[in-house]
């Protein structure tokens, strides 16, 4: 049997991230193996993680990753049961751990990750859903999460010349198009986006108000697309006003206003915005 040191269970407690009872205990139970008390709180950690699973997981952080050259990106959602371990900075480092490796391989087997955290975090965590960006052709992918993590964006901006990207003033724009997505929770790029059933199913809703009662058919026409083009503001990333303006402008003509400075089309392509919890409501 080897011997059950402090240092001995100093180490365990920094391989393993485990309490100092559990490791003393490990240790105690396959007679001093640092190899074997690892496996043996790995195995109690997959027991342990398996007992928590049904506890609810309504927690939790948006992170992100942008690979070096802004050409790959991921956002993904990472829940837990309190928000005392969500603010927790072993956790959050877990979290751009795994999104780090989703960037890197989408498809990446992250139950051993997870099964680790939830021993050392002592809660049910789950890897809920992610999403990837890759850019095709010129262009960059940025990210923002947002003061506390509940809200996370990623964005790809498309330019025609490919030494655009490298301006800062395009770098900026697509900056500030990740705040204008947190701030104003958009749901398409465009009205092009936006699919004829969701169309046909707002006009049928504003078509029924009352304001149309009793309206001939050409005064309700025009009041139906009033109706519409207040959606579209609301619903869609181009027709917002732009916030960092004070909506002075929408966001299609201050992107028109920066390809114009800059003597190339600039085009955003496609966006993605996670909010905790919201993927399983």
């Amino acid at each position: 049997m080897a011997e059950i040191t402090a240092a001995n269970v100093g180490k365990l407690r920094e391989m393993t991230g485990a309490g100092l009872m559990d490791c003393k205990k490990a240790l105690v139970e396959v007679g001093g193996d640092i190899q074997a008390a690892m496996d043996y709180l790995r195995k109690k950690g997959i027991a342990s993680a398996e007992k928590k699973a049904s506890r609810a997981a309504n927690e939790g952080v948006i992170a992100q990753h942008i690979q070096p050259g802004a050409k790959v990106g991921l956002l993904v959602e990472i829940n837990c049961e309190t928000d005392f371990v969500a603010k927790n900075e072993s956790f959050r480092a877990f979290c751009d751990e795994i999104a780090r490796k989703l960037a890197a391989d989408p498809n990446a087997n992250l139950e051993a990750d997870r099964v680790a955290v939830v021993a050392k975090m002592g809660e049910n965590i789950l890897i809920s859903r992610h999403q990837r960006i890759e850019v095709s052709g010129n262009g960059l992918v940025a990210a923002y999460i947002h003061t506390g993590a509940k809200v996370g964006v990623l964005v790809e901006v498309g330019a025609g010349k490919p030494e655009t990207t490298a301006k800062e003033e395009f770098k900026q724009l697509v900056r500030d198009i990740t705040l204008q997505i947190a701030a104003g929770h958009p749901h398409a790029v465009s009205r092009e986006q936006v699919s004829p059933e969701i169309i046909a199913k707002e006009r049928e809703i504003a078509a029924q108000s009352d304001r149309l009662k009793g309206k001939p058919p050409q005064a309700m026409e025009k009041i139906l697309q009033g109706v519409m083009d207040k959606f579209f503001q609301t619903h869609c990333l181009v027709d917002q006003g732009f916030v960092k303006r004070n909506s002075e402008v929408n966001v299609k003509e201050h992107v028109a206003q920066i390809a114009k400075q800059l003597g190339d089309e600039i085009t955003i392509r496609r966006f993605v915005r996670f909010q905790v919890g919201e993927s399983a409501s």
